[in-house]
């Protein structure tokens, strides 16, 4: 099985957030991926949320710096 990641990084938010999610499992991963959403960024834990967040997964793991790609 291959190692998972999900990085806030990539995406703006109005906390800035640095936080770099990884697992073994997607389901692991997802459960620790809405968890957090919920939490710091307030949204609302849906079907239709999950299969959006599983969308975003990318296999191996995060990079130590912000991804080219995030908005600063």
């Amino acid at each position: 099985m291959t190692r998972k990641f999900i990085d806030c990084r990539e995406f703006p938010s109005d906390t800035n957030c640095t936080i770099a999610l990884c697992a073994d499992s997607d389901q692991e991963l997802l459960e620790a991926a809405v968890q957090h959403a919920v939490a710091v960024h307030k949204h609302e834990d849906s079907p239709e949320f999950r299969q959006q967040l599983k969308q975003l997964f990318k296999e191996g793991t995060p990079p130590i710096e912000r991804p080219m790609s995030a908005a600063v």
